[in-house]
Order: C-alpha cells, then structure tokens, then sequence
C-alpha cells in the first residue's frame, strides 16, 4: 500500500499557455504598429512644423541682436 497521493490528472485539451503568450504577443505587436503610425503620421509633421516656427523666431530673434550690436558699434564706444 502506498502512502503518496495519486498523481494530478492531465490538464484539459485545449490552448495552453504557450498558446495565450502567442496571441498577446501578436496584441502587442499589432499596437506598437498602430504606434508607430501614429508618431509617424501625426507628431513628426507637428514636431517639424513648430521646430521650423521656434527657429526662424531665433533667427529674428539673433538678426535683431545683430543690428543693435552693429548699430551701437557704428556709433561709437560711449563714454
């Protein structure tokens, strides 16, 4: 007679966990995608277009010092 407990009876047929990592992983696939998509269609043209704004306010910005510092050399050192 032995004293161990029978064994556990063999799981059910079916889709295993290896089968419910393939589809998350398929889930997490499919959204990075959507993602990518996304940054490519809607941030970078907006990221481009408001760097190209900042830059040309610099560029006035950097133009108006420019002046000023050649207007006030022009005039001469003050004293």
């Amino acid at each position: 007679m032995s004293s161990y407990p029978p064994p556990p009876p063999p799981p059910p047929p079916g889709p295993g966990v290896g089968h419910r990592i393939e589809e998350a992983m398929e889930l997490i696939e499919m959204e990075l995608r959507h993602a990518i998509e996304y940054v490519n269609d809607a941030v970078i043209p907006q990221v481009r277009s408001e760097s190209i704004v900042a830059m040309r306010k610099v560029s006035d910005t950097l133009r108006n010092l420019a002046d000023r510092m050649d207007k006030s050399h022009q005039q001469g050192p003050r004293t």
